[in-house]
C-alpha cells in the first residue's frame, strides 16, 4: 500500500525541521566560539533596528550605555518576577554574575554572526509552524503526533523568549544551560512525532534483545547530562579566556577545575556504555536497528575525537561547534535508538501472544 501523501508532507517537513534545528546548534555554537553572544545587546532587534548596523558610525555616542541600562533594567524585572515565584538564588546570581554591567563594544563581524543566528532561529519557527499545520490530519488518527508537533512549537516559542534572556543577562550560566537543555528537548519531542507519524510498521523487525531498554534510556539521558555539564564547561572556559586576555590559549585547559575533569571522565563512561549497548544489539537484531545502532557508535567515536582534540590542541576554536553539535547528533541517534527497541519489543510481546492486542 502506498503511503498516504500527508504522511510524507509530514514527514519531510519534520525532518527539514530537525536538520534545521541541528543547524541552529551548530550556528550557536559558531557564535559562542567566535565570542559573538553578545554581538546584538538586545532583543529581538539588534542595536535598536531589525537589519543590524555595518560600522560604528551608526550607532549614537553612548551606545554602550544605553544598552547596558537597558539590560539591567530587564533583568531587574525578571529578578523579582524570579523572586515572586520562589526562585531567590537564581534571581541573587543574575546580580552576583560580574558579567551583567559589562559594556559591549560593537564589532560589525560578531554582530552579523549573532544576528544570522536570530535569523535561523526565527526561520525554524516558521518551519515548526508548518509542522504544525501538517500534523493536522493526524488529530483523527493519531493525535500524539500532532500534541508533539504542537507542543514543539509552544517550547519554540518560549526557547525565542529564553534567548532574549540569555541576552539580557549576557550569557549567564544558568541560562545558557537551560537554553541548551531545552533545545534537545525539542528534537526529542520532533524526532519522536516523525517516528510515531509512520502508517506502515510491519517492515520493523522483532529483535531478541530483551531488557536493554533500561540501559538504552540510561545512555540517552547521561549524554543529555554530559550536554549540560559541557555548557559548564564551557562557561569556566570563557572565564579563563576573559582573564588571561585570550593569550596564552595552550594554558587555559590546565586552569580548569572540577567541572572539566569530570566531564573529561564521564565520556569514558559513556563510551563503555554505548559499546556495550551497540554491541548487544548489533549482534541480535536486524533492520533497522543495525544501521542506527552503527550511526551511535559512529558519531560516540567522532565526538570523542573532537575531545581530545580540544583537550589536547589548545582549544582549536573550529572544533568548539563541532564538539557541541555532534554531541546533540548523538543523543538524537540515541533517542531514535530507543524508540525503534521500544517498538521492536512490542511486535515481539504480539508476535509471542498474537492473542494480546498491545
Amino acid at each position: 500500500m502506498q503511503t498516504p501523501a500527508f504522511v510524507r508532507r509530514f514527514r519531510f517537513f519534520g525532518i527539514l525541521t530537525v536538520v534545521s534545528v541541528y543547524l541552529l546548534i551548530l550556528v550557536g555554537g559558531v557564535v559562542r566560539s567566535t565570542g559573538s553572544g553578545m554581538g546584538c545587546p538586545d532583543w529581538p532587534k539588534c542595536f535598536g533596528s531589525w537589519v543590524p548596523p555595518t560600522h560604528i558610525s551608526q550607532l549614537p555616542a553612548n551606545y554602550k550605555e544605553v544598552y547596558t541600562a537597558q539590560r539591567v533594567a530587564k533583568n531587574q524585572k525578571l529578578a523579582r518576577t524570579l523572586e515572586r515565584l520562589g526562585f531567590e538564588q537564581v534571581a541573587g546570581d543574575i546580580f552576583a554574575h560580574p558579567t551583567q554591567y559589562i559594556e559591549t563594544d560593537f564589532n560589525p563581524t560578531k554582530t552579523w554572526i549573532e544576528y544570522v543566528n536570530r535569523l535561523l532561529g526565527a526561520l525554524i519557527g516558521v518551519f515548526i509552524f508548518v509542522t504544525v499545520l501538517l500534523a493536522l490530519p493526524y488529530w483523527r488518527r493519531d493525535r500524539a503526533v500532532f500534541w508533539l508537533a504542537f507542543g514543539s512549537f509552544v517550547l519554540t516559542g518560549f526557547q525565542g523568549w529564553l534567548g532574549s534572556l540569555v541576552v539580557s543577562t549576557n550569557l549567564l550560566p544558568i541560562m545558557v544551560t537551560i537554553h541548551m537543555g531545552l533545545a534537545l528537548v525539542i528534537v526529542a519531542m520532533l524526532l519522536y512525532a516523525v517516528d510515531r507519524s509512520q502508517l506502515r510498521r510491519e517492515g520493523i523487525p522483532a529483535t531478541t534483545v530483551a531488557g536493554l531498554g533500561w540501559g538504552l534510556w540510561l545512555a540517552a539521558l547521561a549524554t543529555f547530562g554530559q550536554i549540560v555539564l559541557g555548557t559548564q564547561v564551557r562557561e569556566e572556559v570563557d572565564m579563563v579566556a576573559a582573564a588571561a586576555q585570550y593569550l596564552g590559549r595552550a594554558e587555559w585547559i590546565e586552569q580548569l577545575g572540577l567541572t572539566f575533569r569530570v566531564h573529561r571522565t564521564f565520556s569514558a563512561v559513556l563510551l563503555v556504555l554505548n559499546l556495550y549497548l551497540a554491541y548487544r544489539l548489533y549482534v541480535s537484531s536486524t533492520g533497522r536497528l543495525r544501521p542506527l545502532v552503527v550511526a551511535v557508535v559512529a558519531a560516540v567515536g567522532l565526538e570523542i575525537v573532537a575531545g581530545i582534540t580540544l583537550a589536547y590542541w589548545a582549544l582549536p576554536a573550529a572544533v568548539q561547534p563541532v564538539h557541541l553539535t555532534l554531541a546533540t547528533v548523538l543523543f538524537g541517534l540515541q533517542f531514535l535508538v530507543v524508540l525503534a527497541y521500544h517498538r521492536a519489543t512490542k511486535l515481539q510481546r504480539q508476535e509471542a501472544s498474537p492473542g494480546v492486542v498491545a
